[in-house]
């Protein structure tokens, strides 16, 4: 007897972080939406090894799964407050800035009450196959994904895909494949393996950005000299230790205007804007840069002079692991570049913490040609985050190269979502804002004037640009 084919959602979403996560929020309410979400971990979770005690988003509270397409949703940061009893106490702090380990705490609230959810399903296969509810006619398909699960192979279908996949640690090259008697551990792991590094007795933080600095920060409270202590180093390529830039006006970068402003450019463009503005999203926090010089100026005050070095406008060319160090116990040893003065240095060390980020990558399980990509073999995401040519596929969270600023901003990830319903239902089912910010990315059209060129001017479009 033929089994009967799966039945068709809607949408299906792969990858339950928080945008996908918050997508699921926002189609549960819809009558005219059938949604299914699948992960291969077991349940949410959000950067557990990075849920450091005391550490805070960087976007304030309204930034959640929903509030921003829809401010009465029940799945709100609030509504979580509400249902936990601690409403009054978030109100009394007066910080809009939630801790991290509360917004994960929120998110595994919403997960549990969304049956759209399937944890335990890893992927395998994305292909596109014969809508069996159409009367057959061309161009009618559906998407059939197929995951493993602990109890064998399940089959879905869906008319429309979201990937959000999300990104994967990143480790250089120079860090890469080192074996030694210390842990050499991404921050994404770090919790799970700060007592190791401790008892290293000597740690060097390799890396820029927030991450590096909460590391940095929870590390320093037990530098010192005295026994069951450790010293404490930090090596960045950043010229400086640079705060994240939150001006009002820079934050309406995260706007859809400048969005639209940002897809226009030419890739090549675009590909030196994202490196140039990464200290508006990836910069460390200015309390959390004053916290570790107030922190470090404790210190030395006692008389003491604290083992420490922070290191800036300094790459890491080299790495390899010495098994004579001192001690005997072995030591990593760093070639160090400074870029200003083009002098090298090694530094030793007995275990290293890589706060190096993340990339983002296309999956293997989908069907050659089914999506497009750029000539660096990314995602060719469209204004609207699709990434096919009917419209069909979206992607969230895997175009800081097209969109920039506003992909890994969660309190973006709301507005997209939204785009997203709209394509799915032919409908606005939560309204779009088109214009947020004051300020103009581009010359008003009545203004612009055409630009002749002659032999001598240059005639591609990326010099044009610059």
């Amino acid at each position: 007897m033929t089994a009967a084919p799966p039945p068709v959602h809607d949408l299906l979403g792969i990858g339950i972080g928080p945008f996908d996560l918050g997508l699921a929020a926002l189609a549960e309410p819809l009558d005219d939406v059938t949604a299914v979400f699948l992960d291969q971990r077991e349940g949410f979770s959000w950067h557990a090894g990075m849920l450091i005690e005391g550490t805070t988003l960087q976007v304030p509270f309204l930034a959640d799964l929903v509030t921003m397409a829809d401010p009465t949703s029940r799945y709100s940061f609030l509504a979580w407050l509400k249902a936990t009893g601690r409403l009054y106490q978030f109100y009394i702090r007066e910080s809009f800035y939630p801790l991290r380990a509360e917004y994960d705490q929120y998110c595994r609230w919403v997960a549990d009450q969304l049956p759209t959810l399937r944890w335990g399903r890893r992927v395998t296969s994305v292909v596109r196959v014969a809508d069996p509810t159409a009367d057959g006619a061309p161009g009618d398909y559906v998407f059939e994904v197929t995951a493993e699960t602990a109890h064998g192979v399940e089959k879905y279908c869906a008319k429309h895909l979201v990937l959000g996949t999300g990104t994967q640690p990143r480790l250089p090259a120079q860090l890469q494949g080192l074996e030694g008697a210390g842990p050499v551990v991404h921050t994404s792991d770090y919790l799970p393996r700060r007592a190791a590094l401790v008892a290293s007795g000597s740690v060097t933080v390799v890396g820029s950005g927030q991450s590096a600095a909460e590391v940095y920060r929870d590390l320093l409270d037990g530098c010192g000299t005295a026994p069951g202590e450790h010293r404490l180093d930090w090596v960045t390529r950043s010229p400086r230790f640079f705060p994240m830039e939150y001006t009002k006006l820079t934050l309406e970068m995260t706007s859809p205007e400048y969005t639209d402003h940002y897809v226009s450019l030419p890739a090549e463009l675009r590909d030196v804007l994202g490196r140039e503005q990464r200290n508006l999203y990836k910069g460390i926090s200015g309390d959390l840069v004053d916290d570790i010089y107030d922190t470090l100026y404790r210190k030395s005050a006692l008389g003491a002079e604290v083992p420490t070095t922070l290191l800036s406008d300094t790459e890491v060319t080299a790495a390899r692991f010495d098994a004579d160090g001192a001690d005997g116990a072995g030591e990593y040893v760093l070639t160090l570049r400074h870029a200003q003065l083009g002098t090298t240095a090694e530094h030793r060390t007995r275990a290293l913490v890589a706060a190096t980020g993340y990339a983002a990558t296309v999956p293997g399980f989908l069907a050659p040609g089914l999506v497009n990509l750029d000539h660096r073999g990314r995602y060719a995401v469209t204004r609207d985050y699709t990434v096919d040519d009917d419209r069909r596929i979206h992607v969230v969270g895997g175009e800081e190269h097209t969109h920039g600023v506003t992909a890994p901003d969660l309190g973006f990830g709301a507005w997209r979502n939204s785009v997203i319903l709209a394509d799915v239902t032919g409908r606005e089912p939560y309204p779009t804002e088109r214009r947020i910010a004051f300020q103009q990315f581009g010359l008003p059209a009545s203004r612009v004037e055409p630009v002749e060129t002659t032999d001598s001017q240059p005639d591609d479009e990326m010099e044009a640009a610059r």
